[in-house]
């Protein structure tokens, strides 16, 4: 399930206040995606990570009251009043003790003497066993309390995000041209760096961190792995090499097509990204002269920079021609 359905079908559980698992590899922004919901749907958010729970820690501590009964008091952690999602994040990773201890909780929404209120819906998640993360084998009266759902990476998901978010144009670009590496984890291969969501962001901060020349490769490595950095260093040499977008709108008709991809690629994320509906013939004019699947990749992409483009009459002559591939 792609990042904008998952969106979708946490908010469907979290309005029927129905508990949901999330499964997914490493770094693809599982935690991400819960706290994004919250957000949207303008309610709190408590991340718990049971990883870093003793069963005891989610009961709380007895004590005596007037009666001289033995009483618990609840961690003040769990929520007491208002409306929000209580977010279990690794809990496949949590020792099995700590997982049993969430079992009332999560079914019967009570832990011992304390009860969930009303408005707070239960989120879980965690890393696949086959990613050979840490994890315990979930239970299956725990898996049992859940709606299980899988989270999938998706580009053009990632990409709303990104742009969203201001990451580098050098990593969308690369990203553009090479898909794969988005997500490149191999759990048979015991590497620290390896290209993900998150990896990538960390690329994005450190380029804009403006690092020396001379270290930026064995940051990139130590983020993504040395393959993926080796690729992504030589596509960010074309980058910033690239002509200035400005001076290819001021001479479409004569400006040089490249021949190179990844160039192409590069060109065409960075002209995308100056299009308006003031210049949109001039872009027209530059995407006519490129191969196809080029031009349909920079009209596409100046559409998402400025989507008042599909209202010039240059837009709906080159879409009649590209009615066909244009979705």
């Amino acid at each position: 399930m792609k990042p904008s359905q998952l969106n979708t079908a946490i908010k469907t559980l979290v309005n029927i206040m129905q508990p949901v698992f999330i499964w997914g590899p490493p770094g693809v922004g599982k935690s991400r995606i819960v706290a994004q919901t919250a957000q949207q749907l303008g309610i709190k958010l408590i991340d718990i990570r049971t990883v870093l729970l003793d069963p005891v820690d989610l009961r709380g501590l007895p004590h005596i009251d007037e009666n001289h009964r033995v009483c618990w008091s609840p961690p003040d952690f769990l929520p007491k009043e208002g409306s929000g999602i209580l977010f279990l994040d690794e809990l496949n990773a949590a020792p099995p003790l700590v997982q049993a201890a969430c079992y009332q909780l999560i079914l019967d929404r009570k832990l011992g003497e304390y009860q969930l209120p009303e408005d707070w819906s239960i989120i879980a998640a965690g890393n696949r066993e086959a990613d050979r993360s840490v994890t315990h084998r979930m239970s299956s009266a725990l898996a049992n309390r859940f709606v299980h759902l899988n989270f999938d990476v998706n580009l053009e998901d990632w990409l709303t995000w990104a742009k969203q978010n201001n990451l580098s144009e050098e990593v969308t670009a690369f990203l553009k041209f090479r898909p794969a590496l988005l997500h490149a984890f191999d759990p048979q291969k015991n590497e620290k760096a390896f290209p993900a969501p998150r990896s990538w962001e960390f690329v994005s901060r450190i380029l804009s961190s403006r690092p020396d020349k001379d270290l930026e490769f064995e940051l990139i490595s130590g983020t993504v792995g040395e393959g993926a950095a080796a690729e992504f260093s030589g596509f960010a040499r074309v980058f910033r090499n690239l002509p200035d977008p400005d001076m290819l709108l001021i001479s479409p008709e004569t400006s040089k097509v490249p021949e190179d991809p990844a160039t192409l690629y590069a060109v065409c994320e960075a002209l995308a990204g100056k299009a308006s509906k003031q210049n949109m013939s001039q872009v027209v004019t530059y995407a006519n002269r490129l191969p196809p699947e080029y031009s349909v990749l920079l009209v596409r992409d100046a559409v998402k920079a400025d989507n008042e483009v599909v209202n010039t009459d240059a837009f709906n002559e080159w879409a009649a021609v590209y009615s066909d591939v244009l979705i």
